[in-house]
């Protein structure tokens, strides 16, 4: 199952400015919240991240 965080960051897209808002179950679903709720402005940006549910995966370093 795949799931969609949404983040609010600053315009250089740190992971260090980044800003939790939700989980949700579709990408639609999370860009029309951030919409509604304003996240997109000239000073940030909204990044939505695709996690898949109940998968482990070794860091390959």
């Amino acid at each position: 199952m795949k799931l969609f965080i949404l983040y609010q960051t600053d315009i250089w897209k740190s992971k260090a400015s980044r800003v939790c808002f939700g989980i949700f179950d579709s990408r639609n679903k999370a860009i029309d919240s951030a919409k509604y709720n304003g996240l997109y402005c000239s000073c940030a940006d909204v990044v939505v991240e695709e996690v898949t549910l109940n998968l482990f995966e070794e860091n390959q370093n």
